[in-house]
């Protein structure tokens, strides 16, 4: 199955829902937290694969002095709600992008700004696509439209690459996570970073930890860049196995409206070894 032939499938799934959650139910099961005044302009930080909320909380604390800051799990991970996680609801990034529309609903944000790590930029494009008037600006941060190699486009990885990545998932969480952090982090010099990473992806439960990533690696959001109605702050590193740096030229060429930042710092998870020049980034964009 294509990635477009899942997404109209998990569209499928969601247009047969039952009944809609309450706003109390949609923050429990995305274990929702607010930040800041209830009146002032929002924030919302969105978390990338294997991780959660709190590689965003201490950047998120800086802004909500002025701001309200919502920070949430995307089910499955985190502190969601596990009994909530659906294959047939996440078996694309379109059933990640309900979540986060449903949490923006329950905390009645409209025009937000939406910082989104690694995966989370490309759900928060489907989601001001399906529904702009809740998005201001999308700080994108380490995204990636595609991770498959494809004709002329590079991704960086070959679908042999995924599967062997999703194989060792099945095999060998904890293993998988040890090997993967430091390469993923590119940071010797911040062991506690690896650390960190090392460990978020080693708790991830096992069943979300394999369908998230054949949903994220197999993922395509190239035709819909064109169609993103708001501005997008494309945030680049160097040396990036999961976005290599020639992606954030390739999105700035796709995106109507937007800003490329090159940071001078290497690796995929700069939010957490450079938190000072994304937060900086994230300033400039409000």
């Amino acid at each position: 199955m294509t990635a477009d032939e899942r997404a109209d499938a998990v569209t499928d799934v969601l247009a047969d829902r039952p009944g809609e959650l309450s706003a109390e139910e949609i923050m429990r099961r995305n274990a929702v937290t607010i930040l800041g005044p209830v009146d002032a302009d929002v924030i919302v930080f969105a978390h990338g694969y294997g991780t959660d909320q709190s590689i965003w909380r201490p950047i998120a604390e800086t802004f909500a002095a002025d701001h309200r800051v919502v920070l949430f799990d995307y089910v499955g991970s985190g502190a969601s709600d596990l009994g909530s996680y659906d294959e047939r609801r996440y078996d694309a990034l379109e059933g990640y992008a309900d979540d986060l529309i449903e949490v923006l609903d329950a905390v009645a944000a409209e025009s937000a700004v939406l910082v989104a790590h690694s995966i989370s930029g490309m759900i928060g494009a489907l989601a001001s696509i399906r529904r702009p008037e809740l998005f201001r600006e999308i700080v994108m941060v380490c995204p990636s439209p595609r991770y498959v190699d494809d004709e002329a486009y590079v991704g960086g990885f070959s679908r042999d690459d995924v599967l062997g990545l999703l194989a060792a998932i099945e095999t060998n969480q904890p293993s998988w996570a040890s090997s993967l952090a430091p390469a993923v982090t590119a940071r010797d010099d911040r062991p506690e970073v690896v650390d960190r990473v090392r460990t978020l992806f080693a708790t991830t439960a096992q069943r979300v930890a394999v369908h998230f990533a054949r949903v994220v690696f197999f993922s395509d959001v190239r035709r819909r860049l064109d169609e993103i109605p708001v501005h997008c702050t494309i945030v680049q590193s160097r040396g990036d196995i999961i976005c290599p740096p020639h992606i954030g030229e390739y999105l700035r060429t796709r995106i109507p409206s937007n800003d490329l930042v090159q940071l001078d710092s290497a690796g995929h998870f700069v939010l957490l070894t450079e938190p000072a020049l994304v937060t900086e980034v994230i300033r400039n964009a409000l």
